[in-house]
């Protein structure tokens, strides 16, 4: 709850004016210090970080939708058991790094390469003969890290954005299992890449799948997500551990991540990244693996050519979000995306998210998903959605609403990314610190909003002039009905 000094209370005290005058300015820098500051920020709605009341609205998670598979892994050096995909959009190149291995083996075995495929549209991908590794007879290849165990098992690079970085490690990545710990490499154009230091530089994890790091903009520090279990060893849930670094190579004491009030899931990989469009917002989009889980018997399982070790589970993708620090927002318990129709979509380690959603288009953002594992059909497969469009505040026709907390915002508009049916509608309000409509602001003052855009701003009497209201406390109330809002943003 936010605190608010009204003079006249404060009178009728008896506090003299200069100790009324201290106290009034203390209670109230209290009282802002509560209040979040968006700035310009974007705003989701994968969390309810802001929402203080829905009234017959709710926040609904959307359905990527299925676009086909996009890259085979048809080389010899790849195979059935290729996986831990990141992609990466690097100005209007789109990079693929993946683990190639054509059988099934221990957990780092020497046969695991790391292999490279590469895009301008992150559409269609070709696989350049890189001529750095002689793989399978031959230096025409595409593989970027080989002879390099266990590291190849889980190499996991990124575009590093802090502004500190030095120009010729433009791409880092972490990889290695417990027997080796994370190991450090850095590269300058994401095809050449050579060890950090020969040591490890963070060894307190088990690391048995997806070790993912980003530089965070809104903490200003190098982040990891990493394989934990809940239990010793390898007992209980497979979960997640957090570690944050200044410089890459000296990492904190890790962190047991936390999921609120829900139930321990086997999370096998978590994919945790900022989302591009509102980096303070961490999207983790990971495979929850349902272990014995068995929904292919064993004929079926000989006429798909699946790996006999490899059709005992199930997995789907859920969404997670979280804005720092040690916990996760598990806003949404349903799949996020489900396996497909027919039975190869239903086999162990399959519909494993890449790490990154990345923009495909105008209006659409790609996420790629791990499928058909163990068969020999196994490809990566690409998902299509709207730009924001995770989750939305939605209503029906019968409407609805949400009322924000109180918060600050700078700029002087506001931007909203939506879609109403044609009968739908969209209005918003601004609230003074008493909860007041504030005039100029008001629903009745607010033109409808109708239609389907990415990006359209809200106006009132014809003016969409927020400069005035800019670094004081407010809240939002939105009306919808037959309507989604995806996001919002205060700015220019």
């Amino acid at each position: 709850m936010q605190t608010f000094i009204h003079l006249d209370f404060i009178k009728m005290q008896g506090f003299k004016k200069q100790t009324l005058l201290i106290l009034m300015l203390l209670l109230q820098g209290i009282a802002f210090a509560q209040i979040p500051n968006i700035g310009s920020n974007r705003e989701l709605f994968v969390d309810e970080y802001l929402i203080e009341n829905l009234e017959n609205a709710k926040l609904k998670l959307h359905e990527p939708v299925d676009k086909g598979p996009v890259i085979k892994f048809e080389k010899p050096w790849e195979g059935a058991f290729s996986a831990y995909f990141t992609v990466i959009k690097d100005g209007d190149t789109y990079r693929a790094y993946y683990r190639g291995v054509p059988e099934a083996g221990s957990d780092g075995n020497d046969g695991e390469v790391t292999c490279y495929a590469e895009s301008k549209d992150g559409i269609n991908w070709t696989k350049p003969d890189l001529k750095q590794y002689t793989v399978k007879g031959t230096k025409k290849n595409n593989v970027i890290l080989a002879n390099a165990a266990p590291v190849t098992h889980n190499f996991s690079p990124f575009l590093d954005s802090n502004p500190q970085a030095i120009a010729s490690q433009k791409f880092k990545a972490l990889g290695g299992t417990k027997n080796s710990g994370l190991v450090a490499y850095v590269s300058n154009d994401g095809k050449v890449w050579e060890k950090l230091q020969e040591q490890p530089v963070f060894t307190k994890g088990v690391f048995d799948s997806q070790n993912v790091v980003f530089w965070s903009t809104s903490e200003e520090l190098y982040v990891c997500y990493f394989r934990t279990w809940t239990g010793d060893g390898y007992s209980g849930f497979r979960s997640v551990g957090r570690t944050t670094s200044k410089d890459f190579v000296n990492w904190s004491e890790p962190v047991q991540m936390s999921f609120g009030n829900t139930e321990y899931e086997h999370l096998y990989t978590q994919q945790t990244s900022p989302y591009y469009r509102a980096p303070q917002i961490y999207l983790a989009i990971g495979a929850r693996f349902m272990p014995n889980r068995k929904v292919v018997n064993d004929e079926e399982a000989k006429k798909l050519g699946v790996n006999p070790k490899y059709y005992n589970d199930c997995s789907d993708a859920v969404l997670m979000s979280s804005r720092g620090g040690g916990a996760y927002d598990r806003q949404f318990m349903e799949s996020f995306i489900k396996p497909g129709i027919g039975l190869q979509n239903w086999v162990s380690r399959s519909n494993y998210p890449a790490l990154n959603i990345v923009q495909t288009g105008d209006t659409e953002m790609s996420i790629y998903v791990n499928q058909d594992y163990a068969q020999p059909t196994a490809h990566l497969r690409r998902y299509s959605m709207r730009l924001d469009g995770f989750a939305s505040l939605s209503a029906g026709y019968g409407g609805g609403e949400m009322t924000t907390k109180f918060f600050i915002f700078d700029g002087n508009a506001l931007e909203l990314n939506y879609s109403t049916s044609a009968a739908g509608e969209i209005l918003v309000e601004l609230l003074d610190q008493e909860g007041n409509k504030i005039p100029g602001y008001s629903m009745e003052e607010c033109q409808p909003i109708i239609g389907n855009e990415i990006s359209r701003t809200v106006y009132w009497n014809k003016s969409n002039d927020l400069s005035k209201l800019a670094g004081k406390p407010v809240k939002m109330r939105v009306y919808l009905k037959d309507a989604d809002v995806f996001s919002y943003k205060f700015g220019k």
